[in-house]
């Protein structure tokens, strides 16, 4: 974080400053969790479902901060506050707000029902070789994840890259309200949260909230192969940039097609232009075509020459786990683990991306997907009915395991049902064999994540 006296400090943040000289310099990080404390940081106590993050107050001291912003008094140095999540906002928002007085900063947020994250690390990485560059962990994208990354920034910083998640109305609209934009990239609307949004249009409507976030000036980033993004509103005296697989548009892949490790290589065409350049990624999944435009519409968005960032992004990788990697697993069995999260659209990219990967079987394992509400049924039932046309042999895991596994088998496939990960784990430790290749996908609820973690474990041990 920049450099502020803990008065400045508490005032950005809304509250009241105790047991600390106002005059007191604060320059370290901030944090939420009591473990990642540092000398010179600055801990926010957060009440969550769990654990009340004033009872770590004390370890969070111990560890080296030297301050902390609370909602009740506590012992030691602290900023006291009505709400301390409102309160880490306000912080980033004002902290945001000095950086940009003082320098060049550029901020990018990126949202979507699909391929956030993915999108997200590539288009840091793509940017990191042209200046010092901030981006979220993991999916670090609500209203903790989205400050907190904000106030790693420093003056330095050329380039914040925002994850920017929405589970129900207006969360968009709170982000940008810490961030606003100077481009929003908006990759798809899909069927994700759906328990929260009731329909896919309210989920069209949450997305384009990104929209509104837009600073004077700015420029919106829109996947033209889906209707619903390219005709959100785009505010007056900004600038909109396309991208698609289908003419016209404004960034267009042309000539698609997978080597045998289902990475994708095209042609990129470029409008009014008429340039084409020929572009490699090194991620899995032809999925990753519609990510790979988004990230190349946004560098040239922010300044970046288009042929350096097409160089820069043949290099660029997964920096979050469990999102399209090959992993070896048991005997010689391989792993397709893209099981950080699941939704219909997701489940058929991963399945799509197994389909093209040379194996002797192909196996799917899906867990549940979260979130569908009244959807659940059907949208589980399509996707055991989807996988039987790729895999030759499809276990559902969970709650909805046996409609996945029913869809499946009364689709052709062999199928079995397991109550969750760990009977699943039994399954397959029973069946692999060297040439399977087994895709793992569902939502974090379903622990699909740590069957991937515990078969590339026991892959690892079979290694000579």
């Amino acid at each position: 974080m920049i450099s502020l006296s803990a008065a400045e400090l508490a005032h950005l943040a809304g509250g009241t400053l105790h047991h600390l000289a106002p005059e007191a310099v604060i320059d370290g990080r901030v944090v939420t969790d009591s473990r990642l404390a540092t000398p010179g940081a600055v801990f926010v106590a957060i009440r969550g479902e769990r654990t009340d993050g004033h009872d770590h107050v004390p370890a969070a001291m111990a560890q080296g901060a030297v301050l902390s912003i609370v909602s009740t008094p506590v012992a030691g140095p602290h900023v006291l506050v009505t709400d301390t999540v409102a309160a880490l906002g306000y912080l980033a928002r004002g902290v945001l707000q000095r950086l940009r007085e003082h320098g060049d900063l550029q901020v990018v947020g990126v949202t979507g029902s699909v391929g956030k994250t993915t999108t997200k690390d590539l288009l840091a990485q793509v940017l990191a070789r042209f200046g010092a560059t901030v981006a979220p962990q993991a999916s670090f994208n609500n209203e903790i994840g989205l400050p907190l990354t904000v106030l790693e920034a420093t003056e330095d910083t050329r380039y914040l890259v925002l994850e920017m998640g929405s589970s129900g109305p207006g969360h968009i609209d709170y982000l940008t309200g810490i961030a606003p934009l100077d481009v929003a990239v908006v990759l798809v609307v899909g069927q994700a949260h759906l328990e929260g949004f009731g329909s896919i249009e309210a989920v069209a409507r949450a997305k384009a909230e990104i929209l509104a976030g837009l600073r004077p000036g700015g420029v919106a980033v829109l996947n033209s192969d889906d209707p619903r993004v390219v005709d959100m509103p785009v505010p007056a005296g900004c600038t909109t940039l396309t991208f698609g697989r289908h003419a016209p548009t404004q960034f267009r892949a042309g000539e698609v097609r997978l080597d045998d490790q289902a990475r994708p290589r095209f042609t990129l065409h470029l409008a009014p232009t008429g340039d084409n350049l020929p572009v490699s990624l090194a991620l899995r999944g032809d999925h990753q075509v519609h990510n790979a435009l988004a990230v190349l519409a946004a560098a040239q968005a922010l300044g970046v020459a288009i042929t350096e960032a097409v160089d820069a992004l043949a290099g660029a990788g997964h920096l979050s786990p469990h999102r399209m990697a090959l992993r070896a697993g048991p005997r010689g069995s391989q792993l397709l683990d893209d099981a950080y999260n699941a939704n219909p659209d997701s489940v058929a990219a991963a399945l799509q991306a197994l389909a093209t990967l040379p194996a002797t079987r192909r196996i799917a394992v899906l867990g549940d997907m979260l979130e569908l509400g009244e959807a659940s049924r059907r949208q589980h039932l399509d996707v055991g009915r989807l996988a039987a046309g790729v895999a030759q042999l499809v276990i559902g895991a969970g709650r909805y395991g046996e409609l996945v596994a029913d869809a499946a088998r009364n689709a052709g496939a062999e199928a079995s049902a397991a109550a969750d990960a760990e009977e699943a784990a039994v399954l397959l430790q029973e069946i692999l064999q060297e040439g399977d290749v087994v895709l793992l996908k569902g939502s974090h609820g379903s622990a699909m994540w740590q069957l991937a973690d515990r078969l590339a474990a026991e892959g690892a041990t079979d290694q000579p």
